[in-house]
């Protein structure tokens, strides 16, 4: 009987690990609270990412997950599956985002500073694993997170979802509920912002693998 007990256990777990994200809002919606810990545990990080680029601070990017997290469940009955639920999701933290940087305007305060560099930046190169060149990374990170701070809040947006994140352009489009010709136009000018911030970087980089 224990040894049944615990193939259907097993069974439960292998089941959580493969359910797709519209299952496991479908199963919570029904009542079961363990899908929403699995939306959770599936979401927490890349939304943290997401958010803490956005919005450059660690402490308001968690308070932001949050939020989102709380919405989900509190407004959990008005997904629909006619769009992915990672559009849904990423919808709401993106609006709550956009929220915190009206808010600071009107506080006249924005920071484009964060001393973490814990995180995967903008398009890093792995040259090599020596302890010098991990040293040189981590600079590298900071002063690339640092250009996509100062990037305007439609670029900067724009191009986590796309170049981190990795949403597709109809995806971006979606979440941000702008055309698609908008997010592709927006997404090229980011990515020529960076590269003029960012050349010095690029040619450094390049005399590094030679």
């Amino acid at each position: 009987m224990a040894k049944h007990e615990n193939s259907a256990e097993t069974y439960s777990i292998k089941s959580d690990t493969i359910a797709t994200d519209e299952e496991l809002i479908a199963r919570f919606q029904k009542g079961d609270e363990y899908a929403f810990d699995q939306i959770v545990r599936r979401y927490k990080d890349p939304l943290l990412n997401f958010v803490y680029r956005f919005v450059g601070d660690t402490i308001e990017a968690e308070d932001i997950v949050q939020d989102t997290f709380y919405r989900v469940y509190k407004n959990k009955h008005y997904y629909k599956e006619v769009a992915k639920f990672s559009t849904w999701i990423y919808t709401i933290a993106g609006n709550l985002s956009k929220t915190e940087l009206r808010r600071r305007r009107r506080r006249k305060f924005f920071s484009i500073h964060s001393d973490s560099t814990t995180e995967k930046e903008y398009e890093l190169p792995d040259n090599s694993k020596n302890p010098e060149t991990k040293a040189n990374s981590s600079v590298t990170e900071r002063i690339i997170h640092k250009a996509i701070s100062k990037l305007p809040p439609k670029f900067r947006q724009v191009i986590i979802l796309r170049d981190v994140q990795e949403f597709s352009y109809e995806e971006i489009a979606s979440i941000l509920k702008v055309p698609l010709g908008t997010v592709k136009s927006r997404v090229n000018r980011a990515r020529l912002r960076l590269q003029d911030d960012l050349k010095f970087l690029v040619s450094d980089l390049n005399d590094m693998s030679n």
